[in-house]
């Protein structure tokens, strides 16, 4: 017996499950399709017993102080209850959540660990160094495999990634920063420096400064870690005293201390991955999502139903419903010029109708 599974009606199940519960060129199309039609045997249907399925969730931070990773913790827990719903206690999948901890040059040797105990089929994580990590420890034990996002990686067999389109992310937090800066100078400060900030957002942060006005410039600055906040401040103290008067912090905990320095010099702040506008009001220009909570279920789903592509770097975008730029929020309307908000929401339609192409 087959059974047909359209990704469009899983996505819109688990939005509401959640809600109840607790390099290539850039371009605006995604390479993930949620409305392809697959074909999955039935398990209720087998005649042979699958041994229940085992996730673990890698965490490499601290939920409590990171939104992404308290949703990706969320997205996987959502879709494995909805699994284990209608199954026996023998049936059901186990899941296991680590937090690794804000100290970065640990978590190779607690992934390893995690790895190394053999009894989780898949380890569940996201950050755009987790690919790195992995390869090697596939030296070690060939049978691992993981699911990784907010990274990319493709051609191995172990490891499905997807990516949100950072192309669009960067550029739009470059654009609404070229327009409010009356310096026309602007910094990106990282954590580290990795493939994806290099080669897609510090650059594309810097296309989208200067198609709001040619004569932007970014000050690119490296904390070192994900968590000294008082060497972020120290950094944005710096690149202020320099003219700079908006930042795009990309550096995990350390960001509280750039945000303090913003507010301390009446600089701007543009935010990525989830709304930031509270953070500091007045201060924070923009705030760009990423709905992981949703694709943290979705993946799980897929898992668990035996649909993952194994070797696949997928990406989703604006044009997805996966990245979005908020623009309801009131401190947003409050903050940012009502022009300045007409210009973003005119660059939202094209990208989102494909008429803007980035480059």
């Amino acid at each position: 017996m087959k059974k047909y599974i359209n990704y469009s009606l899983i996505l819109i199940t688990f939005m509401s499950i959640l809600l109840s519960s607790c390099t290539k060129k850039a371009d605006s199309k995604s390479t993930f399709n949620p409305n392809r039609e697959v074909t999955i045997s039935s398990n209720k249907d087998s005649s042979r017993t699958e041994k229940p399925k085992s996730i673990a969730v890698f965490v490499p931070g601290i939920c409590a102080d990171s939104a992404i990773y308290a949703m990706l913790v969320d997205g996987v827990t959502a879709a494995v209850e909805v699994y284990n719903s209608d199954k026996t206690d023998a049936e059901k999948a186990k899941l296991y959540v680590l937090e690794a901890g804000t100290n970065q040059a640990e978590w190779s040797s607690k992934l390893t660990t995690l790895a190394a105990q053999m009894k989780y089929d898949v380890i569940i994580s996201s950050n755009p160094s987790l690919p790195d990590l992995a390869v090697p420890i596939l030296e070690q034990f060939p049978s691992q495999k993981f699911i990784l996002l907010d990274a990319e990686l493709k051609g191995n067999p172990n490891i499905y990634t997807i990516c949100y389109n950072q192309y669009e992310q960067a550029f739009l937090a470059g654009y609404i920063g070229g327009l409010m800066s009356k310096s026309h100078k602007m910094a990106l400060i990282a954590a580290q420096e990795y493939p994806v900030m290099n080669n897609i957002i510090l650059p594309y942060f810097e296309k989208g400064g200067k198609a709001a006005d040619s004569s932007t410039t970014v000050d690119f600055r490296i904390v070192g870690n994900w968590y000294d906040a008082n060497k972020g401040a120290l950094l944005a103290d710096s690149v202020i005293a320099n003219k700079v008067d908006v930042i795009l912090p990309i550096c995990g905990g350390a960001a509280q201390g750039v945000i303090n320095s913003a507010v301390n010099n009446k600089a701007y702040i543009t935010w990525f991955d989830d709304n930031g506008f509270s953070k500091a009001p007045g201060t924070v220009i923009s705030s760009s999502i990423m709905k992981q909570k949703e694709m943290a279920a979705i993946v799980t789903e897929n898992y668990l139903a035996n649909l993952t592509h194994w070797g696949n770097a997928d990406m989703v975008g604006i044009q997805d419903g996966f990245v979005s730029f908020v623009q309801d929020d009131p401190l947003y309307i409050q903050t940012v010029p009502e022009n300045i908000r007409n210009k973003m929401a005119e660059l939202l339609d094209q990208i989102r109708n494909g008429e803007y192409q980035l480059k």
